[in-house]
């Protein structure tokens, strides 16, 4: 897919991109339906196979050399529609965000966000660039000082039927301004964000973004579930209605076992499958054993709330804290792209989604019988068959919202 100069994406012969391309110029009638609908996994052939347009590609040269002005001598690639500042996805995702919320052009966001923009957050699925532009300007004003540093950019997909982005940022900051959450506290933070965006002619029109609330709250000096509380009583939280989610979770059907998916042989021949079946044997087989297989000895895993665990036991401890809590859970795979190839290992974004009942102990209290929906973005570093790095960052303040809802 690369010359060395210039990334093409485009479908394989016979297999479908994943949006309809649109009329240029615009907004068309169909937005506000696609903007609803569930979006498909980008096409295969939309991956990139190599690293020619990536953060580490971008960064090469110094701060000055790309933050500040318009990059030299980076791999472009085709961006009809795209303001001609920007030579590639990459680049976009990383000037914008610079130029928006440190450089504190706010109003930025009505010329890269659609007005019909679908943004899922803890709060779950709200619509307008209004609701971006609020939020930014509340967070920038509970932390003038805020730094907004890249951490990684996954992408795939093309200008025709849409990028794909999950940007995985670290956030610092100093609390000198009123938040949200109380007045300042003189608290300097720092959290993680990881946001899944879809862009077109210049416009991201649909968002989910994982701010880690509750490592933020934390480090403010809150108690997360004390502040859950005080959102509900407050009538603060947008919450879900109390039958979005009726039934049991849909794991296996009536008194049958849960479908057994296989592994691929090779998993960096066919990356995607096996991220898929992982997942499913870990979360809705419940074979942490296979852990052992598909996660390196040593792997490193940061996760919501600043929680660090090193190596499979750890990482496994985790996952049983989560099942034991929501025993019923069942774990979907909503969104997956990648970028890499064999010999430099692959780099995946993973969004998904786990229903599940809170009848189990754990951290979030005495079970409270209540059907709850997590969603979370994970990262992974993917090398020598097995998943040497994760990133699982999810709406645990959201969960407590919906717990003490």
């Amino acid at each position: 897919m690369s010359d060395g100069q210039t990334i093409k994406v485009a479908a394989q012969a016979g297999e479908p991109t994943t949006l309809a391309p649109r009329a240029r110029g615009g907004v068309p009638a169909e937005r506000a339906q696609e903007s609803r609908a569930r979006f498909k996994d980008p096409a295969r052939a939309q991956m990139p196979a190599d690293y020619a347009i990536s953060l580490d590609a971008y960064r090469r040269g110094g701060t000055d050399y790309f933050l500040d002005r318009v990059p030299d001598g980076l791999v472009r690639q085709p961006m009809q529609g795209f303001e001609k500042t920007y030579p590639n996805i990459v680049d976009y995702i990383v000037r914008i965000t610079h130029r928006i919320w440190e450089e504190k052009d706010i109003g930025y966001i009505y010329d890269t966000y659609s007005h019909d923009c679908a943004v899922w957050d803890d709060f779950g699925l709200q619509y307008g660039r209004d609701k971006i532009v609020s939020d930014t300007i509340q967070l920038n004003n509970a932390f003038p000082d805020i730094r907004i540093v890249a951490d990684e950019v996954i992408w795939a997909g093309d200008d025709a039927s849409g990028f794909h982005t999950s940007h995985r940022t670290r956030i610092f900051g100093t609390n000198t301004g009123f938040s949200h959450y109380g007045p300042p506290t003189g608290k300097r933070v720092q959290f993680w964000c990881l946001a899944n965006c879809v862009a077109r002619d210049n416009e991201i029109y649909q968002e989910h973004v994982v701010y880690d609330t509750v490592g933020l709250l934390q480090q403010l000096g809150f108690d997360a579930t004390d502040m859950a509380r005080r959102f509900v009583a407050n009538g603060a939280a947008t919450l879900l209605p109390e039958n979005f989610m009726a039934g049991a979770a849909t794991r296996m059907k009536g008194q049958g076992k849960p479908a057994r998916v296989a592994l691929p042989a090779d998993p960096a021949e066919d990356v995607g499958t096996f991220a898929r079946a992982a997942l499913d044997s870990i979360w809705n087989r419940r074979n942490l054993s296979a852990m052992e297989k598909l996660y390196s000895p040593h792997v490193l895993v940061q996760a919501t709330a600043g929680r660090v665990y090193h190596g499979v036991g750890q990482w496994q401890s985790f996952v049983l804290s989560m099942l034991a809590m929501f025993p019923d859970l069942h774990f979907a795979v909503e969104d997956l792209y990648w970028m890499g190839n064999a010999a430099e290992g692959h780099l995946l974004a993973i969004r998904w989604s786990i229903v599940g009942t809170h009848t189990g102990p754990g951290r979030y209290g005495l079970p409270t019988g209540k059907q709850v929906h997590l969603w979370g973005i994970s990262h992974w570093i993917l090398d020598a068959g097995r998943v040497q790095k994760e990133w699982f960052m999810f709406n645990e303040f959201g969960v407590l919202l919906q717990l003490q809802g």
